[in-house]
């Protein structure tokens, strides 16, 4: 792992990598041909720059720049759940949640013991990782003789959703494998661990429910913080929604709107949340991550919020501070109707599109739309440049 030390800090984060991962011995042994530094450390760097959140600049990371920072790299491709290791009848070892385990130990005799706050962070299937393990690590360091350690999640891109597939695919390698089949084979291939918690919410054989957020979710003691694009890339590959630069056909677009729906709805009880309507996927440790903005609210300010909330809730339980939100959920109903989504580029040319370019080449019909909402078409496309 890479690690910042920053000695007059109290907090950590500790960020887990995100990168799809492998459910049986042929998709693994592509991943292995094809991305191996997401299956062995032997051609990681000797050092990484932090990016986002992980970034020591002011200017780019306005509350954590000066934490301590560790950045596991995810090799285990397992969602960071597996706990086994190779054997005659598997050839590779699945070890997520034992990596994050033994980083704790030994971070804890370089500093993390005297820590106040523990921020554990990921991406992606390291989003997913968080709510799996963000429970785990505060009892591990509560074991360990550390219960004053306030440990925290934020999980990036990795709410992800059981639907129904847009078309319904056979399990054949990972992008076209529904994801509820991908867990369910992926947790007996890895020997998966899911918490005790959620895994008592269901029966035996079911427990790759827990890898989904909306179920988990209720079941986690400790305080998470989740960031999730409502029109997640990594979502619509899944659901076999492939936007390839031809116009989507009208199916598709109902579609897309619809599962913008069915994920805000996951997230209305979500204390602490960030759901911008744009179609992109992971944000918290790219360098436009303040841009973004939820009913003019920035990401960082959010979180900072969320901090704040946490340190006067520990203190007398008061209620939310005002204008300090952290319940931050687009209403708009299709991708890039935020005006501050990240820019969006044709696949083919790499051109930079604005959001009518982009809706219109989506498909989309502004004249039916407008009717839809009861709208002028031109009162529709002055609301679109503007976002509202």
């Amino acid at each position: 792992y890479y690690l910042k030390e920053s000695k007059g800090s109290r907090r950590w984060l500790l960020f887990l990598e995100g990168g799809w991962y492998c459910f049986n011995r042929e998709n693994c042994d592509t991943r292995y041909d094809t991305m191996r530094r997401l299956m062995s450390s032997r051609e990681w760097p000797a050092t990484r720059v932090g990016t986002g959140i992980l970034s020591s600049q002011p200017e780019e990371n306005p509350h954590w720049w000066n934490a301590n920072m560790v950045f596991i790299p995810y090799c285990s491709s397992d969602v960071w759940s597996g706990a086994s290791s190779k054997s005659e009848k598997n050839e590779y070892a699945f070890m997520g949640a034992l990596i994050i385990q033994e980083v704790i130990k030994e971070l804890v005799e370089k500093g993390l013991g005297t820590a106040k706050v523990l921020l554990l962070a990921g991406s992606s299937a390291g989003g997913t990782g968080v709510l799996l393990n963000v429970d785990r690590v505060a009892e591990q360091l509560e074991e360990m003789g550390y219960p004053g350690i306030q440990v925290r999640g934020l999980a990036d891109s990795g709410w992800f959703l059981d639907n129904k597939q847009y078309r319904r695919t056979d399990c054949i390698d990972t992008i076209t494998c529904a994801p509820t089949e991908a867990i369910r084979r992926g947790i007996r291939y890895w020997n998966g661990i899911v918490p005790e918690r959620c895994k008592l919410q269901f029966k035996e054989g079911e427990e790759w429910n827990c890898f989904f957020g909306y179920k988990i979710y209720p079941t986690l003691r400790c305080p998470v913080f989740v960031v999730q694009w409502l029109f997640d890339e990594a979502q619509l590959t899944v659901d076999n929604v492939h936007l390839t630069g031809q116009p989507v056909q009208e199916g598709q677009w109902l579609y897309i709107q619809n599962l913008g729906r069915e994920l805000r709805n996951t997230l209305k009880d979500v204390t602490a949340s960030f759901a911008p309507a744009c179609l992109s996927h992971e944000i918290i440790t790219r360098n436009h991550w303040t841009d973004i903005q939820v009913k003019g609210t920035s990401l960082p300010r959010a979180l900072h919020c969320w901090d704040r909330s946490l340190h006067e809730s520990n203190k007398n339980g008061k209620a939310p501070l005002k204008g300090c939100p952290i319940h931050l959920i687009d209403s708009c109903p299709w991708p890039h109707c935020n005006p501050s989504c990240p820019t969006i580029r044709d696949q083919f040319t790499g051109q930079e599109m604005n959001v009518i370019q982009f809706l219109m080449h989506m498909g989309f019909d502004v004249q039916k739309m407008a009717q839809q909402q009861g709208l002028e078409p031109s009162k529709l496309l002055g609301m679109l440049s503007s976002g509202n």
